[in-house]
């Protein structure tokens, strides 16, 4: 049987205002999609923990009863506070017929170099997996941070912090309050809520 390459469905989603840039690895397949938008799985939980830290509602994105998540809600989000959205590959083959970046072969990887181009007021990448951390640590040659830390990567000769965050998959086996206490502490380190704790670069 012979493979079949899927590219990237999305096109960056890159608002102007954009602090930080967040990096996943590649959409599931179009079936699973609860909305056109990222992290569109409704039992992916990103959009349940960005509820959590910025609404204390893990359901603020959801539609519960449809079992679908608010586009317009996941947009204007993003845009209020500042986040850029996209993956890491923007091609690849499944090598099973499921979501996981386990089985994830990755033909082509995004230019990252060119989306932080665009965002000018950009501090810091995020990624929101291994499989994307990964790509972004050979990539950049770059130190890999613990789960829920940071380190300095220079990119375009601009230096950002870079994030590994834990998975939003539910594969990864750690509470969803335990995820949404790391983000929260990201969050606050890049001043996007609460106190300023980040110190300069």
């Amino acid at each position: 049987m012979e493979s079949v390459i899927e590219h990237h469905p999305l096109k960056p989603f890159l608002p102007p205002n954009a602090k930080i840039l967040m990096l996943g690895s590649f959409p599931p397949k179009r079936e699973r999609w609860s909305m056109d938008f990222f992290y569109p799985n409704f039992n992916n939980d990103m959009w349940r923990i960005l509820g959590m830290v910025f609404y204390n509602d893990k359901n603020y994105f959801a539609d519960t009863y449809n079992k679908k998540y608010s586009r317009d809600k996941a947009v204007a989000f993003c845009e209020k506070y500042g986040v850029a959205l996209h993956d890491t590959a923007v091609s690849v083959i499944r090598l099973r017929d499921n979501a996981s970046d386990k089985y994830l072969q990755v033909v082509d990887t995004t230019d990252i170099s060119k989306i932080l181009e665009q965002i000018q007021s950009c501090e810091a990448v995020a990624t929101t997996g291994q499989k994307a951390t990964d790509i972004i640590v050979d990539m950049f040659k770059c130190e890999e941070p613990k789960v829920g830390k940071r380190t300095v990567i220079e990119i375009n000769g601009k230096r950002f912090y870079f994030y590994k965050m834990p998975s939003s998959s539910r594969a990864y086996p750690v509470s969803l309050e335990n995820k949404a206490d790391k983000y929260r502490v990201m969050f606050k380190e890049l001043a996007m809520i609460g106190v300023n704790t980040a110190t300069a670069l």
